[in-house]
Order: C-alpha cells, then sequence, then structure tokens
C-alpha cells in the first residue's frame, strides 16, 4: 500500500515561531502571507503537506515549496514574494512632459479639440516620440487629469 510522500523534516527556531505567532496574532496582514505563517507553522510539528492543506487553503504542493523556501532562504522567503519587476516604462519623464505641454496648446488646425487618437497622432508627427500607443497616451493624460476632449478642463493662452 502507498502511503505517499513523507512529512518534510526540519526545524523552524524559537525565534522564528514565535515572530510567527505575533504575525498571526494581530495587525492587518495579506491573506496569503497568513496562509504560508499557518502551513509553515503545523509544516514545524510534523504534520504532512496534505493534511495541512485540509484546513489551510493552499496545495500540498504550494506547502511543501513554503518549507523548502523556509528551509533554504530563512522566514521571509518563505512568508513573501519577491518583487516583481513588471514593465518598463514606455515613456521617459522628458516625453511625458512633452506630450503634457502639447496638449495644453491648441489643437492642430482643422480640429475643434484633443483627443487620445489625436494626441498620439501629433506625438510622432511631432517627433515628440519615436512610436506611442493610445492607450499609453490615455493613461498619461489620466495620471495628470487631463481631459482635453472637455473644453473646460484645459488651459488656453489668450490671444
Amino acid at each position: 500500500m502507498y502511503m505517499g510522500r513523507p512529512a518534510l523534516q526540519f526545524e523552524v527556531s524559537q525565534r522564528d515561531q514565535k515572530e510567527l505567532k505575533t504575525l498571526l496574532g494581530g495587525g492587518v496582514q495579506q491573506v496569503r502571507v497568513v496562509l504560508r505563517a499557518l502551513a509553515l507553522l503545523q509544516l514545524s510539528k510534523g504534520a504532512s503537506a496534505p493534511r495541512i492543506s485540509e484546513s489551510v487553503f493552499l496545495t500540498p504542493q504550494a506547502i511543501r515549496k513554503i518549507g523548502h523556501r523556509y528551509a533554504k532562504a530563512g522566514l521571509d522567503a518563505a512568508l513573501y514574494e519577491k518583487p516583481r519587476p513588471g514593465a518598463a516604462e514606455v515613456l521617459s519623464e522628458q516625453e511625458k512632459q512633452r506630450i503634457v505641454a502639447m496638449v495644453c496648446a491648441e489643437p492642430p488646425e482643422g480640429h475643434a479639440r484633443w483627443t487620445v487618437r489625436l494626441v498620439t497622432e501629433q506625438a510622432v508627427k511631432r517627433r515628440l516620440v519615436p512610436k506611442v500607443g493610445r492607450e499609453t497616451i490615455r493613461i498619461l493624460l489620466q495620471s495628470h487629469d487631463l481631459k482635453p476632449w472637455r473644453e473646460k478642463n484645459v488651459v488656453r493662452r489668450r490671444s
């Protein structure tokens, strides 16, 4: 009869156990951190990953990974994720400033107001940026709280 994998054998130091209990005792924490802390405490008592997964909403594989990360790199590695890099910025600060300045000026001849599509076309045409997408422009305008398609929200110089 096959019994499955044996339980992970490792010790959680007294200091780390105290820190886990403090973390679980109070304060606002991310749910995933709390679940990992609960799983780690139960692992330290010798429980198997499948048994822990019945009470803590994590898969046995995830629980084993938490244990291995603790054994390899310590408590912080077991509880917290590494920061993710995310996407690189599409526009530099100078390019953003130029586009915002362009939107604050009069729209091109033949247009009553700026639109996201028009800003995108003009930014490339005026060589403010090599290329840019409409969504990037939309997010830039939104972050500066600019709504150039609404006349009353744009500051224009008087002639």
